[in-house]
């Protein structure tokens, strides 16, 4: 019999490049620099609740932060009402009655809490 060229398809890992970099002595001192939070976002969901009703959820905020402190300026801000829902896997979570997605956000990124880049919008 002839030979046959035979490709065997070898597996893509899309996290090599990453764990090349982690091996590398000065990725790790860039990273020191940018911050521990750089690559961490926060998520700004909406849930439907019945009807016409939903929540939003903020979740990602840094553990520095107060959370109760936010809320109340979220809540005199845009005259909705809210809480802090501690969950066992996201840690805590503030939500607000109402679609607030957009008010949200802004108002993260013009308090300083937040760079504009690091939010995500999720929901519709």
């Amino acid at each position: 019999m002839s030979e046959i060229d035979v490709q065997i398809p070898t597996t893509f890992d899309p996290f090599a490049e990453a764990n090349a970099e982690d091996s590398d002595p000065f990725a790790e001192a860039n990273a020191e620099d940018s911050g521990a939070g750089s690559k961490e976002y926060v998520h700004i969901r909406i849930q439907q609740r019945n009807g016409r009703k939903s929540l939003t959820t903020v979740q990602g905020l840094k553990k520095e932060f107060s959370y109760n402190k936010i809320l109340k300026d979220l809540k005199k801000e845009f005259c909705c009402n809210g809480t802090v829902v501690q969950d066992p896997e996201l840690g805590q979570v503030i939500q607000l009655q109402g679609d607030q997605r957009k008010n949200v956000s802004t108002f993260l990124v013009q308090a300083g809490i937040v760079k504009k880049d690091h939010i995500k919008i999720h929901g519709f």
